[in-house]
């Protein structure tokens, strides 16, 4: 009886074993960096960004300028022009944040161009991360990039040159 149960815990555990699920790793920031088309993305990215950065600076800088101005002049300007000329820093300075917030806010202009700049090349390595998953036969490829949990990990299950491959990259 017991010679029974111990080769049914065998064959168990070697059916476990048998069945154990594959995993693979990526390196998400060694595949972005070995496509062309994510650096010269960035790159418009940050050309764009540093343009509308100056634009929301100018208008800053403009309403700074005001205030001073302002300030200089307050002693000779009657209550009725005080509260004007307040009123128009107030609305330059209003403008300078509404156009921040057009170009950087959470669904802003910046937000837009990256989806449309950056969305295309994650989707390809979406599509063939999943390509090598299922001619692999893992069950599941993890970004060694950003978790942090993972402490080692043999470089056999990295499949980020594969996913390169599968992408049109050497």
């Amino acid at each position: 009886m017991k010679r029974i149960a111990l080769i049914a815990v065998a064959l168990v555990a070697g059916f476990m074993a048998a069945n154990a699920q594959k995993f693979a790793l990526v390196d998400m920031e060694y595949v972005l960096k070995n496509i062309p088309a994510y650096e010269m993305a960035n790159e418009q990215l940050n050309q764009v960004s540093q343009r509308w950065q100056r634009e929301v600076d100018e208008l800053k800088k403009e309403a700074d300028t005001m205030y001073k101005n302002y300030q200089a002049d307050m002693v000779f300007l009657t209550d009725d022009q005080k509260k004007k000329k307040e009123a128009e820093i107030t609305e330059k300075e209003k403008e300078a944040q509404q156009l921040q917030y057009k170009y950087f806010g959470p669904q802003g202009e910046l937000f837009k161009k990256r989806q449309s700049l950056i969305k295309p090349i994650q989707d390809d390595i979406y599509n063939a991360c999943k390509k090598v998953c299922e001619e692999r036969g893992f069950q599941m490829i993890m970004d060694r990039a950003s978790s942090q949990s993972i402490i080692f990990a043999s470089p056999r299950i990295d499949v980020s040159n594969e996913v390169l491959e599968k992408m049109g990259y050497k």
